[in-house]
């Protein structure tokens, strides 16, 4: 029977298995390709591109927190206001009160913990719906965020604390026309990626599971690496890779890790599928959904200070919508509204669509009230995508 198992699925089958996961990249590929043909080759411009990711950089670093939020079975929409509110925070700190940005920073991180701590205990243990809890955080934090402003932008920073959004990765091979270090940590990620990749499968293998069909994952291979060579060399072209794109780097491989290598990542799963079975089984459930909310808080936080060092200036509305997208992007990429069902990967995918979507029509000249329809029509397709998979299943 193992041997059976271990022999790699034909073709047709598996992709119907599958669906979900590969209709996701085709998606994100052709939406691009579409805006590519549209803006006459504007969107994939290394000016654009890197614009792009900074654009979208705080909106993937919340959905990587909103992802396991989902996935326990709850909700987050005051993660916009913390946003914001805690980029006012960073302003007062840095620029009224002249602290370091080091420590300011480290102070608002601590702060969006806190904040996610004290909506998580609310939702954890006096068992109150997360979406209240959440609805009443997001009109306090706004509010907040108008008192510590008093009504009025704040800035500049630092210069130091605005390479965090605003700077680009050195280039000690000294490339003129293109940033060799790079182009170069681009190859090296991709084979790593690739390496990565086979190692998976081989183990899979070994133990008789299911994989999948060779010629699938050699494709999918082969696409993913020059997807990321094609990336890091039209960055390197313009400017080389932007430092807001190494943290979000970093934090896509390290959640992803948890979400699918880690006991809390697979009970988080457990407790957003069955909260009552996963309780039986011996989880704390409660502690679980604190700490969902603990990170979302923290990621909130760091979101708002990659945008306030964008924009070098905490303003009274920043943040406003930004859960909107976040929990958008989380749906598009695959998350269940139910819970228990959602990848890290599917939610990053989920916000560079959104990204795209955006940036193309800006480029396009599309007004930002049909931008909010067009949006609204796409998240409400995913959600229906999601119910049909689940009452076919």
């Amino acid at each position: 029977m193992n041997q059976a198992r271990s022999t790699p699925s034909r073709l047709g089958p598996f992709l119907q298995q599958h669906l979900s996961e590969y209709g996701m990249l085709l998606s994100l590929a052709a939406i691009m390709l579409l805006f590519q043909w549209l803006t006459d080759g504007t969107l994939l411009q290394p000016l654009n591109l890197t614009n792009l990711v900074l654009q979208n950089s705080y909106i993937v670093i919340m959905a990587l927190g909103m992802l396991l939020v989902i996935v326990a079975g709850h909700i987050d929409l005051s993660v916009g206001s913390v946003c914001g509110f805690v980029g006012a925070l960073a302003a007062v700190l840095m620029v009224q009160f002249e602290w370091h940005y080091l420590p300011a920073s480290l102070l608002c991180l601590v702060v969006g913990g806190a904040i996610g701590a004290a909506q998580g205990a609310f939702v954890a243990w006096l068992r109150i719906p997360s979406f209240i809890v959440t609805l009443a955080g997001m009109l306090v934090f706004k509010g907040l965020a108008l008192a510590l402003l008093q009504g009025q932008s704040l800035g500049p920073f630092p210069e130091e604390f605005q390479i965090l959004s605003t700077g680009f990765l050195p280039d000690p091979l000294g490339g003129d026309e293109l940033r060799s270090t790079s182009l170069l940590i681009g190859v090296a990620v991709a084979a790593v990626m690739v390496a990565l990749g086979w190692r998976s499968r081989s183990q899979q293998q070994l133990h008789g599971m299911e994989v999948e069909p060779a010629a699938l994952f050699a494709l999918r291979q082969a696409a993913f690496a020059a997807a990321i060579v094609a990336l890091a060399w039209l960055l390197a072209s313009y400017k080389g890779l932007p430092n807001v794109l190494i943290v979000m780097g970093v934090l896509m491989l390290a959640y992803d890790f948890m979400a699918r290598r880690t006991v809390i990542g697979r009970r988080i799963y457990a407790l957003g599928g069955n909260e009552k079975a996963a309780r039986l089984s011996g989880v704390r459930t409660e502690r679980l959904v604190f700490l969902s909310f603990i990170n979302m808080g923290v990621l909130a936080a760091l979101a708002g200070l990659v945008f306030a060092a964008r924009l070098n200036t905490a303003t009274p509305k920043a943040g406003l919508g930004f859960e909107l997208d976040v929990i958008a992007a989380c749906f598009i990429g695959g998350a269940s509204a139910s819970g228990g069902v959602g990848k890290i990967m599917g939610a990053v995918i989920g916000a560079f669509v959104m990204g795209v979507m955006n940036n193309g029509m800006s480029i396009l000249g599309i007004g930002i009230d049909y931008q909010q329809v067009i949006k609204g029509l796409v998240l409400l397709a995913a959600v229906c995508v999601d119910v049909y998979n689940k009452n076919k299943g």
